[in-house]
């Protein structure tokens, strides 16, 4: 009896693909701590925050189920009610209870959340044209657009700021 073992080729991460990865990842950390310590100074809120109040500002009535927002911002279900939690102590956001279901809440923008965040998207953006669009030519992003928007979880999510959202009416009808 002959035994035959395929051996499958060996995966191996080097040369330009090695190079094109760890630039990947390091890039992507500088420009989100940088962002981040932008936000922090001078909004006194974190990249995740304005993740946050992004979402609800784009989103029907300003509110989004917590388990949608976990989600959208890939924390766990304790992570996400951390943040929240600081969100409402700072009257960024409010809780909503669903009328129909009491295991759903929802987080809903404040007017004064939604001024905090059309003035931290000024800063927001200008460290993104700073720190990642100014180094590649208008060719050059299209053509990076293409290339990122085949990676998992690439698929455009609106505008980064709050500008084309309408802001927060007040009222809300959950049920």
């Amino acid at each position: 009896m002959v035994s035959m073992s395929v051996a499958a080729p060996a995966s191996r991460l080097d040369g330009v693909a090695l190079a094109a990865w760890r630039g990947y990842l390091q890039s992507h950390a500088v420009i989100v701590r940088e962002l981040d310590a932008e936000l922090t100074a001078h909004h006194g809120m974190t990249v995740r925050d304005y993740e946050v109040l992004l979402y609800l500002a784009q989103a029907k009535e300003h509110m989004l189920p917590m388990s949608v927002l976990s989600s959208h911002t890939m924390l766990t279900r304790s992570g996400i009610t951390r943040l929240i939690d600081g969100l409402v102590a700072a009257g960024l956001i409010e809780r909503v209870s669903c009328e129909r279901d009491a295991r759903i809440s929802y987080a809903r923008l404040t007017t004064a959340g939604y001024r905090r965040l059309r003035e931290a998207g000024r800063t927001h953006v200008a460290g993104i044209e700073r720190l990642f669009l100014a180094h590649f030519s208008p060719a050059e992003l299209e053509q990076l657009d293409g290339l990122l928007g085949r990676l998992p979880g690439a698929a455009g999510s609106g505008p980064c700021t709050a500008d084309d959202a309408p802001a927060p009416s007040g009222g809300c009808s959950v049920g």
